[in-house]
């Protein structure tokens, strides 16, 4: 099975020097503030590539987003040793915390000089960062579930489902009230738990291709494809408010790839549906199975990606030639009465793949701040 994959764009941000902003008579602490800085400063070059790939040396074999998430590792505790202090931080403006959304849609003018929003308040840039984090841990699950480590992959996913969802759960309700309204979709809550619900879909998904390589009965594999589209169906569910204004300039290729996703996996569910339906001699029930399927898939194919076209192409191809086999079948020898819609059987979903909880990491520093 091949894996449909969309990247979630990376936003971009701006330099921060903690040391030359926040107040200290303590050189300890200024040398904690230039290490902090340091730190970000890595995360910056990534986020804005304004470091070529040719240059980056990968080091021990790890790729570039392992560097990256490397990276991020390194700075969030330190980060969070910093939003301790919060209070004591009056001069958060000065710092001019700025990023700029990746899923805002965009034209090329725009991605080339993103619009930046500056909000005075250290969680924000919390926020951003651990969104970041999420997204490259998910962007690396992708690239483990392009080899044969399907089980790390999978474990990577459910990591990068654990991050959102704590990102949804404890750090943006604190900002609800300081963000821009429509302007940074990745500081909402729903669509924070939307991607939660699309990387243990895509855990599933992956979960899923091994099944199908191993010899897995139609039956399962039914039910695990089915469990991705309902996952899917549950993540756009999330996105349904942007009608009020919250997500009204996402980016529609966001929103196709979920809803895509889900359509693919729904009608691999009602093939393998089928398959069982036709080994227990219903062959009118696999033929309603697989038009019905067939039906909805019009409604689903995507227009603007030649891979996800090529990959829905070919599994409708595939419907369709199995369809017509059963037909001819079916008129020449057994002769079962098609069902009607309301009649015709339904697959069963199961989801096995579950998020990993998050625990962040805080670097116990003491840091003496003038307020």
């Amino acid at each position: 099975m091949t894996m449909m994959k969309y990247l979630i764009p990376e936003p971009k941000t701006k330099e921060i020097l903690f040391q030359n902003t926040l107040q200290t008579s303590s050189a300890i602490t200024l040398g904690e503030f230039r290490e902090l800085s340091g730190r970000r400063k890595a995360v910056e070059e990534f986020v804005n590539k304004t470091t070529s790939a040719a240059s980056r040396v990968i080091y021990g074999g790890a790729s570039h987003c392992d560097q990256d998430i490397q990276k991020l590792r390194k700075y969030l505790p330190v980060l969070l040793n910093l939003v301790r202090y919060a209070d004591n931080i009056k001069r958060v403006s000065n710092l001019k915390i700025k990023w700029s959304s990746g899923l805002i849609s965009q034209t090329l003018i725009q991605r080339t000089c993103p619009k930046f929003f500056q909000v005075d308040n250290i969680m924000f840039e919390l926020a951003m960062v651990t969104f970041v984090f999420a997204v490259k841990l998910r962007e690396r699950a992708m690239e483990l579930g392009s080899t044969t480590k399907y089980k790390d992959s999978v474990t990577v996913y459910r990591e990068a489902s654990g991050v959102f969802h704590h990102l949804s759960q404890e750090i943006l309700p604190s900002l609800k009230n300081c963000v821009p309204p429509g302007k940074l979709p990745e500081l909402t809550p729903p669509l924070c738990s939307s991607l939660s619900l699309l990387c243990l879909a895509e855990g599933q998904a992956v979960t899923t291709k091994n099944a199908e390589e191993s010899g897995t009965s139609a039956s399962l594999l039914s039910k695990l494809h089915f469990g991705v589209s309902q996952l899917l169906s549950e993540a756009y569910a999330h996105l349904s408010s942007r009608a009020n204004g919250d997500f009204k300039d996402l980016s529609t290729r966001f929103l196709e790839y979920v809803s895509t996703l889900g359509a693919f996996h729904e009608l691999k569910s009602q093939k393998y549906l089928a398959e069982v339906l036709e080994s227990e001699d219903r062959i009118g029930d696999a033929i309603g199975v697989l038009r019905r399927a067939l039906a909805a898939v019009k409604k689903s194919t995507p227009w603007k990606d030649d891979t996800w076209i090529s990959i829905f192409k070919k599994e409708r191809e595939e419907v369709t030639k199995t369809m017509t086999k059963y037909e001819k079948l079916n008129d020449s020898m057994i002769l079962q009465k098609i069902p009607i819609n309301i009649e015709i059987p339904y697959p069963e979903g199961r989801k096995i793949v579950e998020l990993i909880a998050y625990t962040p990491t805080r670097l116990e520093q003491e840091l003496r701040i003038k307020s």
